[in-house]
């Protein structure tokens, strides 16, 4: 068990469970499979860059951060079902950082658990999409907004299984300055006293709302600390599909409250977003950065049309 470490280590060709509408990979081998999702990553960031340009407001460094490993969730581990989003056998994603909504949104509307265009709808007034992830939104299993909230919901919704007998795993998403606030402690030394089936991802990209997450409170050794309250650690590079789908076979084989710490870059990997020292936590992008960041991710500015509120 690589606990604390950087985990790098060497994944098999495990066979895909499922596949979503939206990629068209459940024939492909996992090498084939992550090259796709290496492709969608970049889809998914405009389509972020977008949102945010278009509502003149929003989260989207955080959102940039935690493109991959949703990605992977959603095509390789998460057994839920568009087309009946309250199932009560679904899986259920405790989305904790749940300012950094827009990345959600892309990845529930490219999954078609919503219908309506996020670039009209997100951060409007009346609309569909709010500023923070709310269930009220198709897909979205937890009402986000005031941080720390999320690890202890999931507990509850470990529990609930095994109350009612059901067989679907839980999963959180914590931003790393999350982690200062007293609620997660105390969750995590409940899903280790109890031995809860939950698996935590811990999105460790450094920064927070003003500063460095060092800066305003220090959080290391954050592998330490879960490992004292019972739970199994493994630590990847949140940007590399193939760390992420190695830790996850090992996951896959664990019991009981799990973390995994993933190093990502707030903003990446768009220059001006990373160079701030919050890593463009929220704001309105201009013209100039949002043409900046669209050509920086690839894609040609003139192509693209967006009407901003």
């Amino acid at each position: 068990m690589p606990n604390g470490k950087l985990f790098t280590a060497e994944m098999g060709n495990s066979q895909r469970v499922k596949s979503l509408p939206g990629i068209s990979t459940s024939d492909g081998d996992l090498d084939e499979r992550i090259e796709q999702y290496r492709q969608t990553a970049t889809e998914v960031r405009r389509d972020i860059v977008e949102m945010v340009y278009a509502a003149q407001s929003g989260h989207p460094g955080g959102s940039l951060s935690a493109v991959e490993y949703l990605l992977w969730l959603y095509n390789e581990e998460l057994n839920v079902d568009p087309e009946n989003p309250d199932d009560p056998d679904r899986d259920r994603l405790v989305y904790s950082k749940g300012h950094a909504c827009p990345v959600l949104y892309a990845l529930l509307d490219r999954y078609d658990f919503v219908d309506v265009d996020p670039n009209e709808e997100f951060r409007r007034l009346g609309g569909a999409l709010p500023g923070h992830s709310s269930p009220k939104v198709p897909g979205v299993e937890f009402p986000s907004g005031s941080l720390g909230q999320g690890l202890s919901y999931a507990n509850g919704q470990s529990m609930g299984a095994d109350f009612d007998d059901r067989d679907y795993d839980v999963y959180a998403i914590l931003g790393d300055g999350e982690t200062q606030e007293g609620n997660i402690w105390e969750a995590a030394m409940s899903a280790g006293e109890k031995g809860l089936d939950v698996v935590a991802i811990v999105d460790r990209n450094k920064k927070q709302n003003d500063l460095p997450v060092a800066e305003t409170m220090e959080i290391d050794p954050l592998d330490e600390k879960f490992e004292a309250f019972g739970w199994d650690v493994w630590e990847v590079d949140g940007h590399d599909f193939e760390s992420i789908a190695a830790a996850f076979e090992e996951i896959n084989e664990t019991d009981g409250p799990r973390l995994l710490i993933a190093n990502t870059v707030k903003g990446h990997p768009i220059d001006f977003m990373e160079a701030q020292p919050n890593g463009y936590h929220a704001g309105a992008l201009t013209d100039d950065e949002f043409e900046t960041a669209l050509e920086e991710l690839g894609f040609d500015p003139a192509t693209v049309e967006v009407t901003t509120k």
